[in-house]
């Protein structure tokens, strides 16, 4: 079992800028995360060179919100973790923009 938070950001994204497909999805994912101590890399995958991870929606389009675990460094022995920001996957350049805001965002929790 993993405890999961949510930033207000990451909570603002799914709910304001998100299709209802991919609120559903979110949900799902977050039950698939709560429950499975392995979950698949369609799912979850490491993001080669940093300490993130990404959730993969695919819904709509390729939403992608980035994970933080706050007690390990594994995502699969960690037992608690933080989704920090959301953001549309078009290109691999969009990864820059949105892990410069995950490490502001882990500033400000003070993670």
């Amino acid at each position: 079992m993993k405890e999961i938070y949510i930033s207000e950001e990451c909570e603002r994204y799914i709910l304001e800028e998100s299709s209802e497909r991919v609120q559903n999805k979110f949900k799902y994912l977050l039950e698939v995360l709560e429950e499975h101590k392995i979950v698949h890399t369609s799912f979850v995958e490491k993001l080669t060179n940093t300490k993130y991870y990404e959730l993969k929606i695919k819904a709509d389009n390729q939403i992608r919100i980035i994970i933080f675990t706050i007690d390990n460094e594994n995502f699969h022995a960690a037992r608690q973790i933080i989704l920090l920001n959301g953001f549309l996957k078009r290109t691999n350049k969009d990864y820059k923009k949105a892990i410069k805001i995950a490490d502001q965002l882990l500033i400000k929790y003070e993670l």
